[in-house]
């Protein structure tokens, strides 16, 4: 049974920093394209972030380029996502997702499998 298991939210203040860590179990960790995404009540989710195989390639949505780091570790079936500089419009539940193919997923349900979120809150 595949897993996907968040980690790391909770409350900061506004340019404060934090680590997201997703743990995968039940699949081959390193042939799955990892993505981040998120949703604040009554929006769709967002793409946010995404890391290929190898982690050699990755794609960022334009709010977060330059404040966010996606990055995986394959020996530990991990991928994070290192949030800085954090704005009270970063409020959102945190999924992360996993897909077989070879595209990153910009929608989070096109994706093969996903967690059930942690919450992330900046305070102004």
């Amino acid at each position: 049974q595949v897993q996907l298991v968040e980690s790391g939210g909770g409350l900061v203040q506004a340019g404060d920093s934090l680590r997201l860590s997703c743990a995968a179990s039940g699949l081959t960790f390193n042939k799955y394209i990892m993505g981040w995404f998120r949703q604040t009540p009554g929006k769709e989710h967002e793409f946010v972030a995404g890391i290929t195989t190898s982690g050699s390639n990755t794609y960022y949505a334009d709010s977060v380029k330059g404040r966010f780091t996606i990055s995986r570790d394959n020996a530990k079936n991990t991928v994070y996502l290192q949030m800085s500089s954090l704005k009270p419009e970063d409020t959102a539940l945190y999924y992360c997702a996993a897909d077989r193919s070879s595209l990153v997923r910009r929608s989070l349900t096109e994706n093969d499998y996903w967690g059930q979120g942690t919450q992330v809150t900046v305070s102004s």
